[in-house]
Parts: structure tokens; C-alpha cells; sequence
């Protein structure tokens, strides 16, 4: 019952959204066709919903053959393939605005696990890849709001000579699938709404501590 709810609730409110966000939108097309390289969207292949593929939608904000050039996957906090208008629209999450026609049209959901690349999901441990898709990816999830520093995060890892894919097979993903599975246990209207403010919250107060206050049983990150 609460899937048919939360999928209707996805139509309406992502159908609201982009036409609410339509002024705010269109200036940032038009940004992106006159800056970097010209090009407004990103598509990228994405696991989803039981482990099936699909074409997520971005703003651009990286060069278009970032992923052939050094660094590849894995984006740095100053890396130095964003376009001139991409670290504030990644900082902000604008760049993820396009993903309300994913969740339109059904290959997303507002809330969930994000959806990531085939090459990084195999990097999940084989425990989380059998679980984690059984909900639809979502424009934010407790993962996103855990992981809110991740650029930084890699960053770090880099500046210090580590290796950054290590990092993400033996720290990141392990616990990112931890709280997800933690989500799936706990998925209702309530969580969904309150993941949904402190998307917004931990955008303006990054060091904020609310989300353990709010999920007082939700597994605690160390690193």
C-alpha cells in the first residue's frame, strides 16, 4: 500500500516541482549552453529499481570527457574537469534538479538509496548489491545526507597519497549499504518527509548533527 502511495505522491510532487523550478531552470540552461562546453544535460547509466539499468538526468557540470580523463569515476572537491558553472551547481545540488523527470516518469523516487554507476556498483560488497535496489533510487536519501562531504572526503584521501577507489570499496560503499539497508527497515511517509528536510537543512548547515538526533538508531558513521 505505502509503495502506490509513495509512487503518487512522487507524480505529484515532482510534476509540482518542475513547474515551480521552471524560472529558476531555464537561466541555468541558458548558463550552461554559454559556458564550459556548451551543453546543458548529462545522461549517465545508473543502476535502479531490482538492479535494472536506466539514464539519469544531470545538469552539466563537468567535461564531457571527464571520465577518459584523470581522476575518471571519482570527482575531487576542486577537480579541475567542472565547468565554470559546475561547482556551484554540485554544491548547491541544482545539478540534480533534471532528476525530477526520472521520478515523473518512474525510474526514481524523491526519497532513496542513490543510484550509481554499473563500474561503482560492483564495488558494493555482494550483501548490499542483492538489497539495496529493492526500493527505488531517490533524488536524496540518508546516504546522500551521511555522505553530504563526500568530495571531500576523497579529497582528502588524495591529498594524502591514499587511494581514493580503496577508500570508497572498504569505507564508503560498506557503510553507505548499511544505512540503507537501515532505511529500507524503517521506510514510511514520516522518514521519507524527514529525510526530505534535512536534504534541505544539511545544505545550509553542513556540521549539523540533526540527523542522529532525529534517528537516534541510525548506525553511526566514525570516518
Amino acid at each position: 500500500m505505502y509503495i502506490l502511495f509513495k509512487r503518487t505522491c512522487d507524480i505529484v510532487l515532482s510534476g509540482i516541482l518542475i513547474l515551480f523550478l521552471s524560472p529558476l531552470l531555464i537561466p541555468i540552461m541558458i548558463g550552461l549552453k554559454l559556458t564550459g562546453e556548451g551543453y546543458i544535460f548529462y545522461k549517465q547509466e545508473r543502476v535502479g529499481f531490482k538492479n535494472k539499468h536506466f539514464y539519469i538526468l544531470k545538469f552539466a557540470t563537468m567535461l564531457k570527457d571527464s571520465p577518459n580523463m584523470a581522476g575518471g569515476v571519482i570527482t575531487t572537491k576542486k577537480d579541475p574537469r567542472i565547468t565554470p558553472m559546475g561547482g556551484f551547481l554540485r554544491k548547491s545540488k541544482i545539478n540534480e534538479l533534471p532528476q525530477l523527470f526520472n521520478i515523473f516518469l518512474g525510474h526514481m523516487s524523491v526519497v532513496g538509496p542513490r543510484p550509481v554507476m554499473p563500474i561503482s556498483f560492483k564495488a558494493y560488497p555482494e550483501h548490499v548489491q542483492e538489497v539495496i535496489y529493492n526500493v527505488k533510487p531517490g533524488l536524496t536519501g540518508i546516504g546522500s545526507i551521511i555522505f553530504r562531504d563526500e568530495e571531500e572526503l576523497i579529497t582528502q584521501v588524495k591529498n594524502n597519497g591514499g587511494d581514493t577507489w580503496d577508500f570508497y570499496k572498504n569505507q564508503i560503499y560498506p557503510f553507505k549499504g548499511k544505512v540503507e539497508e537501515w532505511y529500507q527497515g524503517k521506510q514510511s511517509f514520516w522518514t521519507d518527509l524527514k529525510l526530505i528536510v534535512l536534504t534541505a537543512w544539511v545544505i545550509v548547515k553542513p556540521d549539523s548533527e540533526l540527523t542522529y538526533k532525529w534517528f537516534d538508531d541510525l548506525p553511526k558513521r566514525t570516518f
